[in-house]
């Protein structure tokens, strides 16, 4: 007989405690390939929770790969098998793809679709002319790098700049802890191939980023959401995940985190470091959405000082997403390794593209247009905000910065649903499942402010408000 300790005044939603449970016994082997679960009827009776708990949890089982549904029979253990190498587990593969159609949508550059659920900014709110400027002027220039390879760790004084622009976050990091990268995409997966092999457990914000979700399950890895609050991942679960999981890693956003916008608190800091001092795991701080932020947030490279924290960064959110310059910051040691695998996995950047960005930092351009476009985007977060609540939204917690809302509609169980029927419309949300670990059902959507100004989506939103419930939870959107 299966029975779990379950905790109604935990932190640790119940789904997720059921979901460690039951995991966990498979992965000891206690509960064996082929046995049956529980029914949900007897299990929700014999623990005191909701059925709807209980369909939550073995849905996302299923999901994982570790439980088989068989219709008309119930849920059987299906097993972990080890993957093989850089492969995806059974069942994270599809959700990979299931991601991947996302962002093939997301670089459609269909004209009449509106594309609210969009990571980035509207190409028309990057200062083009600038970069033509810069670029121009630069391949004039006898030391641009036009045909040739760039170095290993890449564009050496763009690096030395970079030491400089950490230093004012109080980051010490010589050039040489500084490894250039196509973007922050690059970075991260650098550090994933270096630190990780299939099978191994990482801890991921739960919500968080679903391309980084999508690669790691692609390279094979276990995810294990730690819950985000509005002052960042929640302490008190993750102490507690952390009884049940050994992780390597956590991937984490302190600043402006995507999709909640939300900054890490202080406190949440020091305690995340201490756990992962505890517990030996690296913590990687992507901070990729930072320099929108028109404040000084807490980061955690900076309160740990690179000891044990990987520090993310990029400029193609910021400049252009086509020149995709990116880097990591890290300890020397694991810097050398950073750059082993570069070389290895593509040889090198374009030392082009990274001298046009050290000319735009260094001449000044890059903060003054920053400047420009943090003022931008706080205007069109107010309007966004006024616009959601004239909808019917509720908002997570108003962003300080940034180009994201986090918001969830009165009354909707699951967001993918009012996606579906915003699609069918020409507008592209972003529902919120796809923000989390295991793909589990949310009201959320995460909404691009540079996009939400457009009339067609307050209308749509409009009509969606009236919307009546589906006996199932999940919302009906008026055609």
């Amino acid at each position: 007989m299966l029975q779990l300790s379950l905790d109604p005044d935990s932190a640790l939603p119940l789904a997720d405690q059921i979901v460690i449970g039951i995991r966990t016994r498979i992965e000891d082997r206690v509960l064996r390939p082929g046995m049956r679960l529980p029914p949900i009827r007897d299990f929700a009776e014999r623990h005191t929770v909701s059925r709807y708990t209980v369909v939550e949890a073995y849905d996302r089982l299923v999901a994982m790969g570790y439980v088989r549904s068989r219709r008309g029979s119930g849920f059987y253990v299906e097993g972990r098998p080890a993957p093989a190498i850089g492969t995806a587990a059974r069942g994270e593969l599809a959700q990979t793809f299931d991601n991947a159609g996302l962002l093939h949508r997301s670089l459609d550059e269909g004209s009449d679709r509106l594309k609210v659920g969009l990571g980035w900014l509207p190409p028309e709110w990057h200062d083009e002319a600038g970069v033509r400027r810069h670029l121009r002027t630069l391949a004039r220039q006898p030391r641009a790098k036009v045909t040739s390879y760039g170095s290993a760790q890449g564009y050496g004084p763009l690096r030395e700049q970079l030491r400089v622009k950490l230093a004012e976050s109080d980051i010490p990091a010589s050039a040489d802890q500084i490894v250039l990268t196509n973007g922050a995409t690059h970075a991260l997966d650098i550090v994933v191939r270096h630190l990780l092999k299939p099978g191994d457990c990482v801890f991921v914000d739960d919500p968080g980023s679903w391309n980084l979700f999508a690669n790691l399950r692609l390279f094979g890895v276990n995810l294990v959401g730690v819950p985000r609050h509005v002052h960042g991942p929640d302490p008190a679960t993750l102490a507690a995940l952390l009884e049940e999981h050994h992780p390597k890693a956590f991937f984490t956003q302190s600043v402006l985190q995507n999709p909640t916008a939300c900054d890490l608190a202080p406190a949440n800091a020091f305690r995340i470091l201490q756990l992962a001092e505890k517990h030996d795991f690296v913590v990687v701080e992507d901070d990729t959405y930072s320099d929108f932020h028109p404040g000084q947030p807490t980061r955690l490279a900076t309160l740990d000082q690179l000891r044990r924290v990987i520090y993310v960064g990029s400029f193609s959110h910021t400049l252009s997403g086509n020149l995709r310059v990116g880097f990591l910051a890290c300890q020397p040691d694991l810097a050398a390794s950073f750059a082993d695998v570069k070389i290895v996995t593509c040889l090198c950047t374009s030392e082009f593209a990274e001298q046009l960005v050290y000319q735009m930092l260094t001449e000044g351009h890059y903060r003054k247009y920053v400047e420009r476009l943090r003022v931008r985007l706080l205007d069109a977060t107010a309007k966004t905000l006024r616009m959601l609540e004239r909808s019917g939204f509720t908002v997570f917690s108003e962003p300080a910065g940034g180009m994201f809302v986090w918001a969830k509609a009165r009354g909707l169980h699951d967001a993918a649903r009012l996606a579906g029927q915003a699609a069918s419309e020409a507008i592209m949300l972003a529902p919120g499942h796809v923000f989390r670990p295991q793909m589990q059902p949310t009201p959320y959507l995460r909404f691009n402010v540079a996009y939400a100004q457009d009339p067609r989506l307050e209308r749509f939103l409009d009509r969606a408000a009236d919307r009546p419930e589906s006996p199932s939870g999940d919302s009906e959107v008026a055609p």
